[in-house]
């Protein structure tokens, strides 16, 4: 790959043509179903594409739609599993990060940092306010995952006024008891936990989706909430 920028055996850049976006698409049906395939939607067409690799090939991914502002949050991936109608008045671009992935042999962490190091590029050419998404849980039993989503419910749930209202046709709400801190923190998803690191929130309940296996939380940070330490550090990785 060529790389806009790089950290270690690394680099990271947008897709630019059919071609690169093929790719990205295999590689999501790869991680989201573990098997050759294309995981493709009406979405992906009006949609950036970050590309992680190195000279193995890609190795992770993500998308980005980029909204004007809350009113137009309409037409985002997130809105067709939430009602988003809370965060309508909201005057700045919103970016909506969508269909993370990872290759098994990667190492997450270090693919995370460079994927928020393009995204923080994107803020600032765009003049981003808030990031949103749907931050998943491997395996559609809900219960499997019953203790993270109970410490989301009971620490990380966003202001009232915006949390968006329920919409899916199935839904869990983030109640519950939190006997083991450890192991619920330790059953939240890399990428949620990023989110949460950076000042995110999360909505008052969770999605059951059969058709990827997941169960998803809907996921916001304000860019402002983001520690400047944090935003520094991003910055100085995209250069």
């Amino acid at each position: 790959m060529t790389a806009s920028f790089h950290k270690g055996r690394l680099g990271v850049r947008l897709a630019q043509d059919a071609a690169d976006l093929a790719a990205c698409q295999a590689l999501r049906h790869a991680c989201f179903f573990g098997k050759p395939g294309v995981d493709a939607d009406d979405f992906d067409a009006v949609c950036q594409h970050i590309m992680i690799g190195g000279e193995g090939g890609l190795v992770g991914t993500c998308r980005v739609m980029v909204l004007q502002d809350g009113a137009a949050l309409s037409a985002s991936y997130a809105a067709t599993a939430y009602d988003l109608s809370p965060l309508a008045a909201f005057e700045r671009p919103v970016m909506e990060i969508g269909r993370f992935c990872v290759t098994p042999t990667a190492g997450t962490v270090d693919v995370l940092r460079l994927a928020w190091g393009a995204l923080t590029g994107l803020v600032d050419a765009h003049g981003a306010g808030m990031l949103i998404g749907c931050s998943s849980f491997a395996g559609a039993d809900p219960q499997r995952h019953a203790p993270a989503l109970a410490l989301l419910g009971a620490h990380h749930q966003g202001p009232d006024a915006l949390r968006p209202l329920r919409r899916a046709a199935r839904t869990v709400s983030l109640a519950g008891a939190v006997p083991d801190r450890r192991a619920a923190l330790a059953g939240l998803p890399q990428l949620l936990r990023s989110y949460l690191g950076m000042g995110g929130w999360v909505g008052d309940h969770a999605v059951v989706d059969d058709v990827m296996d997941t169960v998803h939380v809907f996921t916001a940070v304000a860019v402002d909430a983001v520690p400047p330490a944090r935003a520094r550090a991003l910055r100085a990785l995209a250069g």
